[in-house]
């Protein structure tokens, strides 16, 4: 056999390996967490969870309060901050 130069690996090259392995399915690892874990979250609001306005907003869409309840606390909102409420609603 005249191409084998000695008959074996040498050891830099089996660590080469080794670490170019587990670099790639770590690399799978990540990418099938990134995009499951994006699935399972689902879409971000851009307006944050905790905007007052919006959450009356959507409260009064679903029908959970009615018109008058609706202008009751959103005078409440505007009376308690100095700055409009999140979706530009306030009167």
């Amino acid at each position: 056999m005249m191409f084998w130069f000695g008959g074996g690996w040498a050891w830099w090259q089996a660590l080469l390996m080794w670490v170019g392995m587990i670099a790639f399915w770590g690399l799978i690892i990540w990418a099938i967490w990134f995009f499951v874990s994006g699935l399972v979250r689902g879409p971000q609001h851009p307006g944050g969870s905790d905007d007052p306005g919006r959450i009356l907003d959507e409260r009064l869409a679903r029908g959970e309060i009615d018109a008058e309840e609706y202008r009751r606390l959103r005078d409440l909102i505007g009376a308690g901050s100095d700055t409009a409420a999140g979706s530009g609603a306030r009167r």
